[in-house]
C-alpha cells in the first residue's frame, strides 16, 4: 500500500472520483505565521471552512507571540479548537479587564500568555475536543470527544474528560519505549509504506523490522 500524496490539500478521493472537500492536508490548507504542522495530518470538518487556521485556533492572530505547533500523522476530528494564549487575559491584577486591548498605542504589545501549545506525532483528536493554552500533548496520545486538555498529556495515552484525565496507557512501559526509539513518523514514505501492515497490526516485532 502506497501513502496519500501529502502535497494533496484534499487527500480522500471518493467512489465517484472526486475530492472529499471536508477532509484537508493541513500543511496545504494552512498559511499562517505561528501555525506549524507536519505532513499527513489532516483535520476533518462536516461544515469545511475557507481559513482552516482561524477555524481551528481562532486567537492565534497573524501577531500573535505563541506557536501552535502539530506533528506528522495526526488526526484532528470536526469540533476541535485550540484556545491559543493570546485568548487568555492577565490575572495577577485587581482585575483581568483587558485595558490596553483597546489601546492601539498599546495592544501591539499587551500579550500576557506567550506559551506555546505543542501536539505530537500520531495524535488523535476526537470530536469537540477542547486543547487550551500551553497544553503539551505527547506522542501517540488519543484524545477523546469533548475532552478539556490544558496541561502535560505523557505519550501513548488515552485521556478523557474535563479537566482530561489519563484513563489508561495505550501500551506497556517498555513498548511505548521501543515506539518512541522508533519515531516511525519520521520515517520516509517507501519504509512507513511497507510498514503498513505491521503498524495497523500492533505488531512492534515487525515493525523493528522495517527500521533499517
Amino acid at each position: 500500500m502506497s501513502l496519500p500524496d501529502p502535497h494533496r490539500r484534499y487527500p480522500v478521493t471518493l467512489p465517484d472520483g472526486s475530492d472529499h472537500a471536508g477532509t484537508v492536508f493541513l500543511s496545504q490548507a494552512i498559511d499562517h505565521p505561528g501555525f506549524e504542522v507536519g505532513d499527513y495530518t489532516y483535520a476533518s470538518d462536516f461544515d469545511p471552512p475557507e481559513d482552516w487556521a482561524s477555524h481551528l485556533a481562532p486567537y492565534l492572530f497573524p501577531s500573535s507571540i505563541e506557536r501552535l505547533r502539530i506533528g506528522r500523522f495526526c488526526q484532528i476530528a470536526h469540533g476541535v479548537r485550540f484556545i491559543t494564549s493570546s485568548a487568555n487575559h492577565a490575572m495577577n491584577g485587581l482585575t483581568s479587564f483587558p485595558f490596553p486591548v483597546f489601546d492601539p498605542k498599546l495592544m501591539a504589545d499587551y500579550q500576557p500568555d506567550t506559551r506555546d501549545t505543542v501536539i505530537g506525532h500520531d495524535v488523535w483528536l476526537g470530536h469537540n475536543a477542547l486543547i487550551l493554552p500551553g497544553a503539551q500533548i505527547g506522542n501517540g496520545v488519543i484524545i477523546g470527544a469533548g475532552a478539556v486538555i490544558r496541561s502535560v498529556v505523557p505519550d501513548y495515552s488515552i485521556v478523557a474528560g474535563n479537566p482530561g484525565q489519563v484513563m489508561r496507557m495505550r501500551f506497556a512501559p517498555q513498548d511505548i519505549l521501543r515506539l518512541q526509539r522508533l519515531e516511525w513518523w519520521h520515517w520516509s514514505a517507501s519504509q512507513i509504506a511497507r510498514a503498513q501492515t505491521a503498524l495497523l497490526a500492533n505488531d512492534i516485532d515487525t515493525l523493528e523490522g522495517f527500521a533499517g
